[in-house]
């Protein structure tokens, strides 16, 4: 069956007829092309398909398409400005906090919803949010690092 989404992703308007079969994480990847949203498991247990959907850190493989109608997301693409990375993207290359790069676009998305509601967090913050989100190279600390060292910058008003 098919319908139209109507849907915001990275401050753009869409709507767009599409399969209700569909996961949120299939359409931004097959019809949107928005490739830096990763599948992992499939199963919404690795993080590395993670998007904000209306605030909220989300495991896009297991959020079907429609309930995302009239939503807004954002994902990885949605972070750099004007060809400059966000600061959380800049601390994740800068503290090394990736390495094969697969979860980090998954792993800065829940850090992004973080911040969002929480400015000042501490690293047992960090670590709960960031506890859907499996990493097999980095191991945790610097991920840690770079979500504590871009608060601090976001806090201080530097881009």
């Amino acid at each position: 069956m098919e319908r139209v989404l109507n849907i915001t992703v990275n401050g753009r308007k869409i709507s767009k007829l599409v399969d209700c079969e569909l996961s949120l994480l299939e359409f931004l990847r097959d019809e949107l092309h928005l490739t830096g949203t990763k599948k992992g498991c499939g199963k919404g247990e690795c993080g590395a398909c993670t998007v904000i959907l209306n605030g909220k850190a989300v495991t896009s493989c297991i959020v079907p398409v429609m309930r995302a109608d009239n939503g807004v997301v954002t994902t990885i693409e949605g972070l750099a400005q004007g060809g400059k990375l966000s600061p959380l993207q800049e601390q994740f290359i800068l503290k090394g906090a990736i390495q094969c790069g697969f979860c980090t676009p998954g792993m800065i998305m829940s850090a992004k919803a973080l911040l969002d509601v929480n400015p000042d967090p501490s690293r047992e913050e960090i670590k709960e949010a960031l506890g859907g989100n499996i990493c097999r190279c980095t191991g945790y600390q610097p991920i840690e690092n770079a979500v504590l060292s871009a608060a601090e910058i976001m806090r201080k008003g530097e881009k």
